[in-house]
């Protein structure tokens, strides 16, 4: 958590030493530059943590574009991305092309706040989202409005020692993902549509419903966006130089992961809704729908495997979202004990978490029918918090245009995400929903 950062420390006043023109200035100058780079190296770093090499996100610093591309697609693609077609029928073909834009836009904005922040304050690298909101909030408020938000997000078993060595897992994940989203929008625009294919938008009696099943759809739409509270923790696995900032490779990284991530939740909304309309099935969205109305004009094979990769990704992007929670429990036994957790009590750890969320998925199956609900609580994480994070500690000089941005965005954040809590509610209130223990779907 404490390391380098800071690239307006001036430079050494041996900088203009290396243009020496002297029988000896071959080999003076390189002794001089070596030094050079010391000293300016040297000025960037502040006493180092040891805490951080005893624990999943930072234990490894090896990381690389190639791992912060496979990481963020992990986490950055699943299943919400077959509920998005479900927001299309409240809101239309214009609002929910319109929508899914603009929260794509947004969030990919916040994306970039947090991997600046990442490094902001010299001699300090942000490699955990709880950590951030702590610097830019205070002790108290910073946990109250991070801690169960992201703590949720993150809830099969993970035993691998650190955030690095699932990679392999993550491409696994994330090509599971890709694969199984292409085929559930491919072969549904590619069959006859079922009968009785409607766009017209689902409205109520009440107005009040109405209002409720947008901000509802607007909740579904800002649920397809997750991955952000693990942004800090995927850049807290590379090293960092002063010359070379971590956030150079991340932001590459996450380039290249959110063009295929819009390729697919785009085809996916815009597909699902062409094929389905208003019948898609609110209990499993466009797998549901799939199985419904294609299940016997398509190969049991393809539908077996579009189950087995939606199986496989479920699995293996857990592991990704389990390392904070793995790294939160390790953070109290190491700040107690001062030394590392010993290899028994880690896997005790994760077989006890992977144990308690396959107890609530089990327990719990209607949590899916919570997306936009869900959403909406967790919404501050994506669109509001990067932005007041950013004013608190970069301190933008006020009324400049990332003062203003940053304060419009972020306050917008906040007020869409009571709305939405509130439309999800009202609109669980009124339509109900089917809630069944120990009968999972």
């Amino acid at each position: 958590m404490s390391e380098l950062v800071d690239s307006t420390t001036p430079r050494s006043p041996f900088s203009s030493a290396g243009r020496m023109m002297t029988p000896l200035a071959s080999p003076m100058k390189k002794a001089i530059t070596s030094m050079q780079t010391y000293l300016e190296e040297v000025g960037h770093l502040t006493k180092l943590d040891p805490q951080d090499s005893w624990l999943p996100i930072t234990e490894s610093r090896n990381g690389n574009a190639y791992y912060a591309a496979f990481h963020t697609l992990s986490s950055g693609i699943g299943f919400q991305a077959l509920l998005l077609p479900l927001a299309f029928t409240t809101l239309g073909w214009v609002w929910g092309i319109l929508s899914l834009s603009l929260a794509f836009i947004w969030q990919l904005y916040t994306l970039w706040l947090l991997i600046q922040l990442h490094e902001s304050v010299p001699g300090t690298r942000y490699s955990r989202y709880l950590r951030l909101s702590i610097a830019a909030f205070g002790e108290r408020w910073g946990k109250i409005l991070a801690l169960f938000p992201t703590l949720y997000l993150a809830v099969i078993l993970a035993q691998l020692p650190n955030l690095n060595s699932i990679a392999g897992i993550s491409l696994v994940s994330a090509i599971t993902a890709v694969t199984y989203c292409t085929l559930t929008w491919v072969l549904s625009v590619s069959k006859a549509r079922p009968p009785g294919v409607s766009y017209e938008p689902v409205w109520t009696k009440s107005e009040v419903g109405n209002v409720s099943s947008i901000l509802n759809a607007l909740g579904i739409i800002a649920f397809s966006f997750r991955g952000h509270n693990l942004v800090l923790e995927i850049q807290g696995t590379m090293p960092w130089t002063a010359k070379n900032p971590s956030s150079l490779p991340m932001w590459k990284g996450v380039k290249v992961s959110y063009m295929i991530i819009a390729c697919c939740l785009f085809p996916m909304a815009v597909g699902g809704y062409w094929a389905y309309g208003n019948l898609i099935p609110t209990n499993g969205g466009m797998l549901s729908a799939l199985d419904k109305y294609h299940r016997n004009d398509t190969p049991r094979v393809v539908l077996g495997l579009t189950s087995l990769f939606f199986v496989i990704n479920s699995l293996t992007s857990f592991q990704i979202y389990a390392m904070p929670a793995f790294d939160n429990m390790e953070f109290r036994y190491t700040s107690k004990n001062n030394g590392p957790c010993p290899w028994w009590l880690r896997a005790g750890i994760r077989v006890f978490f992977g144990c308690l969320t396959l107890f609530i998925s089990v327990a719990l199956p209607f949590l899916k029918n919570l997306a936009g609900l869900i959403g909406g609580i967790a919404l501050p994480v994506t669109l509001a918090y990067p932005c007041l994070m950013w004013i608190r500690i970069k301190n933008p000089q006020r009324y400049s245009s990332m003062w203003w941005l940053n304060w419009t965005l972020g306050s917008l954040g906040m007020i869409l995400s009571i709305l939405l809590v509130f439309g999800a509610i009202w609109t669980i209130a009124t339509q109900g929903i089917r809630v069944h223990f120990f009968k999972p779907e």
